[in-house]
């Protein structure tokens, strides 16, 4: 049904599979529509003679499946996706005029995917990793992406860091095997990612499934109302099935037993007739508030604890439908946080900043230029109005006779300075340069450590640092648990004892 209104909105013709007229026929066809005869047997001269180079069929049949493999993510290879709304359950246009969230009671609706992060698209759904949570809301005013994770910080808060940081989580160049050296090499030579790699190996690295773990933007965003008025904010999903999480040991089994464990619990629990759900939450802060704030706002590895910044519940989050088709849909669905629709902008995050770029150029690397037209991406609520045309599958019918550039003089689509984003005062001089607040890298991890885990919950935590920090090398060891003792004493002292280090290193 989606697929019919882009097509219709557009006014394109739709798929033979997908329309539904007196011309849909069970006959087999091509992919040009032609009748096939025979798909099980090759045309030959006699019956043991060689193939016939017209034997058409055949070499289209093979061409179409050589060539069946898009590139996979580089990050999020695995993944799984349903659709299903977003509704407003409280006001919040006091703060926002975003459309879509203009009304209490209004549905949007959205495709979410969920993956993996640092493994290949054949991984295992129970690895130890993040898992990104990412949202296409399809709204009024074109798709707004919220392209988050299900932890609510990040490892880095620079994007320069960012290729680096995933080559250290894929494989050895050399062995093609992975490397704990590089992993915990990466790790202990930048402590900024202390938070982020202590929520990994607590048993939150491993969730249970896709529907039993929170969502968060991660990066503070910013929301302008109708006055002009700004606020940063980060948003959070809290699942209504619960938390629920493997340990070490269970993660590792279900890995061996069913790899795409959480896949199939997504997909048999909506195809049964269940939900999955969440609340949406908000946490809101005046602009002006920002610089003087105890923690970084636009420090991703930081987040603002709930009693200086309390969550403000918003939304209900619904998935009730599953695909149709893996490929056309989840495979092909392309996020990014720069697809942003009036009243939220991006804030100066500097991994944001980078992200801003980077997640659309992948997709035109991955899809194509046009993998905006692909249905599953396409505006499904807004009408398309662009001077962008040509390049390779343009299906949308390329603008029709319309003029190509702008401004021009033949009823072309016009600007819309209403829509303008709000002005944000910049200042400084051009630097290369870490970030200067005070706040340290070890004062969250701590407080994580000592308040968001409990007793049984931290001895997981050592005993899966131990678990993979003990392949590193011991010089690598021995200076990641200097780090942890940075944290807390305690937390470094047994790390120490259960790698067998001799406690005089420290």
């Amino acid at each position: 049904q989606d697929f019919e209104l882009i097509h219709k909105k557009h006014n394109t013709p739709l798929p033979l599979h997908t329309m539904s007229s007196q011309n849909n026929t069970n006959i087999l066809t091509d992919e040009f529509g032609h009748p096939i005869a025979d798909t099980r047997n090759s045309l030959t001269a006699g019956v043991d003679g060689p193939t016939l180079l017209q034997d058409f069929e055949l070499i289209n049949k093979l061409a179409h499946f050589d060539r069946e493999r898009i590139p996979e993510r580089v990050v999020h290879a695995k993944g799984a996706g349903a659709h299903g709304y977003f509704e407003v359950t409280k006001d919040v246009s006091q703060f926002t005029k975003a459309a879509f969230l203009n009304k209490v009671g209004k549905k949007t609706p959205v495709f979410l995917r969920f993956s993996t992060v640092g493994g290949e698209k054949g991984s295992a759904d129970t690895a130890r990793d993040p898992r990104g949570f990412a949202i296409k809301h399809y709204t009024e005013d074109g798709n707004y992406d919220m392209v988050g994770n299900a932890t609510p910080i990040f490892f880095i808060r620079d994007a320069q860091k960012f290729p680096d940081f995933i080559h250290t989580q894929k494989k050895n160049p050399q062995s093609n095997l992975p490397d704990p050296d590089s992993f915990w090499d990466f790790f202990s030579l930048n402590p900024e990612t202390m938070h982020q790699m202590m929520f990994l190996f607590s048993n939150r690295g491993t969730p249970y499934s896709f529907r039993h773990l929170h969502g968060f933007s991660s990066h503070t965003y910013k929301w302008v109302n109708t006055q002009g008025e700004q606020f940063w904010i980060k948003l959070h999903y809290k699942t209504e099935t619960g938390i629920k999480n493997f340990s070490n040991d269970e993660a590792k089994e279900m890995a061996g037993k069913d790899p795409d464990w959480a896949t199939r619990d997504l997909f048999n629990h909506i195809q049964k007739g269940g939900i999955a759900a969440w609340k949406a939450y908000v946490q809101i802060m005046p602009v002006a508030e920002a610089a003087n704030y105890r923690f970084d706002v636009f420090d991703v590895t930081k987040v603002w604890p709930y009693e200086d910044y309390p969550l403000l519940e918003y939304g209900r989050l619904v998935l009730n439908r599953n695909p149709q088709n893996y490929f056309a849909e989840t495979e092909q669905s392309a996020f990014s946080p720069a697809n942003l629709v009036p009243g939220i902008e991006a804030s100066p995050d500097k991994l944001l900043q980078g992200r801003l770029f980077s997640y659309n150029d992948t997709h035109r690397h991955r899809l194509g230029a046009n993998y905006t037209q692909i249905p599953i991406n396409a505006p499904l609520r807004s009408k398309l109005n662009s001077y962008y045309r040509d390049g390779p599958m343009c299906v949308n019918g390329n603008g029709g006779s319309g003029p190509n550039y702008y401004p021009n003089s033949f009823g072309g689509p016009t600007e819309a300075p209403q829509y303008k984003q709000a002005p944000h005062k910049v200042y400084g001089t051009a630097i290369r340069t870490g970030r200067n607040h005070p706040n340290s890298d070890f004062e969250q991890p701590a407080m994580f450590y000592n308040k968001a885990l409990q007793g049984k919950e931290r001895e997981d935590l050592v005993s899966n640092i131990v678990g993979s920090l003990g392949n590193a090398k011991k010089e690598i060891q021995i200076r990641q648990t200097k780090l942890f003792y940075k944290v807390d004493p305690k937390f470094g002292a047994a790390v120490a004892e259960g790698l067998g280090l001799d406690k005089s290193n420290f």
